[in-house]
């Protein structure tokens, strides 16, 4: 078991959907304003302030059997929040990470036996002698009573290094069989024909790595019998994706993806799968507009995405965060999938039928805020979100009649 010290105990300030302006005149959640109510929601909910005073946080994982959660901060610090106190403290040992544009400390997540394999696993940008920069994969033991992590292993480094600020990924997830899955985005490559890092097995870039919990390769990756490709390499074809899922009844791998200026996917992952960045694609062209590629039914050897965001819709949805609701606190919403939506600052909720996926609703639409992450919680299934802004709340929705 973890060491751990007793906590003192402050109230959580709550504020409801439809919070009353006597109510924030108080103070209370200052950073969190219900400025639209939600009575238009398909299940009412109250928005509740976790802790306060986060920097542009990345991931979060929760610790078993405590009240403790991590949270990533991209300028390189991960913080320890107590979820019944609110307190945030810092975790030292943390690598030297590259914070610059989209890089820093990314994702983080626990191995799936924690209390008896207690490995805290994350994601950062990294740097080599040259100041290139590449996604770096790591794990560290966790001392809470020292809060510090031990012990820190580099697992894999993505390559080559690069001269480039953006689309480092990288999401991590584990499946059934405790392997390990990260995303790695293409690093921004404006080469749009077939020799695009995504479609370029000899580097990593621009695709979904998978490994064992120690690092290693699985006998069973797709490419490892071939010479000219990267062994840890499980898919590819990948523009960007910062939310990936598996899925609580399949065990099937999702993934939401970035595409270029309207061309956003979401994607069911498939071993040794082309998903088609950035010669089949629903996406077009920053500056002309036009769809630069066939879409992938159109090229055999690709896989086409199960849910797209086209160019008629003209916001588009940068999604990040991805999760699969299967908790208790929102029966009605028992299955469906939620995912941060950057750019036009929203929570969307989907339906998943099988393949068949629906866009259902915003949620927190009119808030201002950029959802980094989603997560389903162990205290009964309260939605929890990290925001990507200085000096943002972790905040969670649960039932207004709970």
């Amino acid at each position: 078991m973890i060491a751990r010290r007793t906590r003192r105990s402050r109230s959580i300030a709550r504020i409801t959907a439809t919070v009353s302006a006597t109510a924030l005149a108080l103070g209370l959640a200052a950073h969190a304003p219900a400025a639209l109510a939600q009575e238009d929601a398909s299940v009412p909910f109250e928005i509740e302030t976790v802790a306060e005073g986060f920097d542009h946080a990345w991931g979060m994982a929760f610790l078993p059997n405590e009240n403790y959660m991590l949270v990533t901060e991209r300028a390189g610090r991960l913080k320890l929040v107590d979820r019944e106190s609110g307190d945030v403290e810092e975790i030292s040992g943390v690598p030297d990470v590259h914070a610059e544009n989209q890089g820093g400390l990314l994702d983080v997540t626990l191995h799936p036996n924690f209390e008896e394999e207690p490995w805290v696993y994350l994601t950062w940008a990294g740097t080599n002698d040259e100041g290139l920069s590449g996604t770096h994969l790591g794990r560290a033991q966790l001392d809470l009573e020292e809060r510090a992590l031990t012990d820190l292993e580099v697992l894999y480094v993505a390559e080559p290094f690069m001269d480039s600020d953006a689309h480092f990924g990288s999401r991590i997830v584990f499946d059934r069989d405790n392997r390990l899955f990260i995303t790695l985005g293409d690093r921004n490559s404006k080469d749009f024909g077939p020799d695009h890092y995504s479609q370029d097995l000899s580097v990593d870039y621009g695709s979904t790595l998978r490994f064992e919990a120690d690092g290693s390769i699985p006998a069973d990756n797709p490419f490892v019998d071939d010479p000219d490709a990267r062994d840890a390499i499980y898919s590819y074809g990948h523009r960007n994706s910062q939310g990936m899922a598996m899925h609580p009844e399949t065990g099937e791998i999702w993934q939401n993806e970035h595409g270029e200026n309207n061309g956003d996917e979401i994607n069911v992952i498939q071993a040794g799968g082309n998903f088609g960045w950035p010669i089949a694609t629903y996406g077009h062209d920053y500056q002309t507009g036009e769809q630069f590629a066939p879409t992938p039914p159109e090229v055999p050897e690709t896989i086409d995405p199960v849910h797209h965001w086209g160019q008629d819709d003209p916001e588009g949805f940068p999604p990040s965060g991805f999760v699969f609701y299967d908790g208790d606190a929102f029966p009605e919403w028992r299955g469906n999938a939620f995912m941060g939506a950057l750019w036009p600052e929203y929570l969307g909720r989907f339906t998943i039928d099988g393949h068949d996926v629906e866009f259902a609703e915003r949620l927190l639409d009119g808030q201002g805020w950029r959802i980094r992450d989603v997560a389903v919680g162990p205290d009964n299934g309260f939605i929890y979100l990290l925001i990507d802004d200085e000096d943002m709340p972790l905040v969670r929705l649960r039932p207004a009649d709970g």
